[in-house]
């Protein structure tokens, strides 16, 4: 590579140069960014302090933090037989994880400890990190830690945090739990923390990891949260439809549909729209940062887009096997 960037790693860290070099290329395209870019996120990487990071888990099905954990290292594909690290790999050497139920060994009081000790000691500094919705109903009584409610912990935590990532559909707003009739109220942070300014939401179910990554990124290397739409979605993950960037798009100008489950044109690869994909009506990033350590990714296994990055999609494009009305663009643009 041409002008590669003096980059010093750390003694203690287990990544060595080429793999921050991969990974500052990887995470320059994801945000869409000129490759000139890498250089600026890996020296950004290298001399940046550990940022503080709090994972908040309310109502859910975990996942988010499933799919955090499944970013682990993967075989590099250039040299058969070395083992890069994935991006959580790479992640967990650029944030403390100073607070995940799911993951952190203290429970009990201690628990509840370690989440105030880093509101006390990195005020305006810490990111917090939401998964799933909070229920609003009955005074937010449907969820509670240690007596807590999952309302009153989500907004006395995000009032202190430098940033805060609404991590999943649910954390979007209210996902699965949110669908009618809506018994617990549930919402998302949005919902439950009216006036956020600090505030990026990424749909999905669960939330593409390689996307969380990229917006922690953003923020260590230009110190702000990166810009998004009227939703709080990242234009670089949302900014356009999954419809344009799928390989079945061709097929669908051409008017060839798989029509049923096996038939010639599903397994010739024909488009899904007919058996309920939701491609057109969906912003994200699926078709190109890809699922598995970019392996595949559900249109490319034979299934069809379930809109799950779409606002309240549970209630407004299912049932999930059934086409769009005739009116999708209506639906792609609200």
């Amino acid at each position: 590579m041409k002008n590669e960037p003096s980059i010093q790693v750390a003694a203690t860290s287990p990544l060595t140069r080429r793999d921050f070099l991969k990974f500052s290329m990887l995470m320059a395209g994801v945000l869409a960014l000129p490759r000139s870019y890498a250089g600026r996120i890996a020296q950004a990487l290298a001399a940046a302090t550990r940022l503080p990071v709090v994972w908040l888990e309310f109502q859910d099905c975990t996942g988010d933090s499933e799919s955090l954990l499944r970013a682990n290292q993967r075989v590099d594909p250039i040299q058969p037989g070395v083992t890069d690290p994935g991006v959580t790999d790479l992640l967990l050497d650029f944030i403390s994880l100073e607070y995940h139920e799911t993951l952190m060994a203290s429970s009990g009081a201690n628990s509840e400890k370690s989440l105030a000790d880093v509101m006390q000691t990195y005020p305006g500094e810490y990111v917090v990190v939401v998964e799933g919705s909070i229920p609003s109903a009955l005074n937010g009584a449907y969820c509670a830690i240690r007596g807590r409610s999952a309302l009153s912990i989500v907004r006395e935590v995000c009032a202190g945090a430098r940033a805060v990532i609404g991590a999943g559909s649910c954390a979007f707003d209210g996902g699965l739990a949110a669908a009618a009739p809506n018994p617990t109220g549930a919402t998302g942070v949005r919902g439950a923390v009216p006036g956020l300014t600090n505030l990026v939401n990424l749909p999905g179910c669960p939330v593409n990891v390689v996307n969380l990554v990229a917006v922690i990124v953003h923020l260590i290397t230009f110190g702000e949260m990166p810009a998004c739409d009227s939703l709080g979605r990242p234009y670089f993950a949302y900014g356009e439809d999954i419809h344009e960037e799928c390989e079945r798009h061709n097929h669908y100008e051409a008017e060839r549909f798989a029509l049923a489950w096996g038939d010639e044109g599903h397994r010739r690869g024909w488009c899904l729209y007919r058996l309920g994909c939701k491609g057109p009506a969906t912003h994200n990033n699926c078709s190109r940062v890809l699922w598995n350590d970019g392996v595949c990714w559900p249109v490319r296994a034979g299934h069809g887009c379930a809109g799950c990055s779409e606002p309240h999609f549970w209630d407004n494009l299912t049932p999930l096997y059934s086409p769009l009305p005739d009116d999708d663009a209506a639906i792609a643009n609200p």
